[in-house]
């Protein structure tokens, strides 16, 4: 592996960055976005039951908020909990916007290292080509020489693919998790939103 590397020369080296950054990244928000860390089962029923034994204290908005990105989106409508509905909702949509936010982080670069390796990967090609014609005499090309710099020339743009394939898949697996981790927050923050108005029990 090691002797193919080298084999395909300096443009293979930002493809082995690419790929551990891609690696990097793909374990750390498959970490962070767990479904029980993000979206806890349960935390809006005890939130409810304490909202109507204590009422919303500061030490229990506090407690929420610091609870998960859905404690900080419920703990927005509660420290507004005596306000009216539109002042709840937009409370709770500016948090929300924010916790979006962070749960998007490094996916932009993800997708970016999906989109780019390939194009990396042709560029290696296309250099080890140029390089391997290059090299060759005016009296004529030695096939065998020739036939086995091209294939090492390929080995660049097969390593961009290797690369590009799983890390899209994981792109669009985070960004389908995080549409679903929305509605789900949304659907809990309204049923805070209706409680606490009393236009439903629970």
């Amino acid at each position: 592996m090691f002797e193919i590397i080298q084999a395909a020369g300096w443009p293979i080296w930002p493809l082995l960055l690419a790929s551990v950054i891609a690696v990097a990244l793909i374990i750390e928000r498959s970490v962070s976005l767990r479904r029980a860390r993000v979206v806890p089962a349960g935390l809006l029923d005890k939130v409810l039951v304490d909202l109507r034994s204590h009422g919303a204290s500061a030490e229990m908005i506090n407690r929420v908020a610091a609870h998960s990105p859905l404690g900080r989106v419920l703990a927005a409508g509660l420290r507004n909990i005596g306000a009216s509905r539109d002042v709840m909702k937009e409370s709770i949509e500016e948090t929300g916007r924010a916790v979006v936010h962070e749960l998007e982080r490094f996916l932009t670069t993800l997708g970016t290292i999906a989109s780019v390796a390939p194009l990396l990967g042709l560029f290696g090609t296309v250099i080890g080509m140029i390089e391997i014609f290059a090299s060759q005499g005016i009296s004529g090309a030695n096939t065998a020489q020739l036939a086995h710099g091209i294939s090492l020339a390929l080995y660049a743009t097969g390593f961009g693919l290797v690369i590009a394939i799983p890390t899209m898949i994981f792109w669009r697996h985070f960004r389908r998790l995080i549409d679903d981790f929305v509605i789900d927050m949304e659907q809990q923050a309204i049923k805070l939103v209706e409680v606490a108005q009393g236009d439903r029990r629970g």
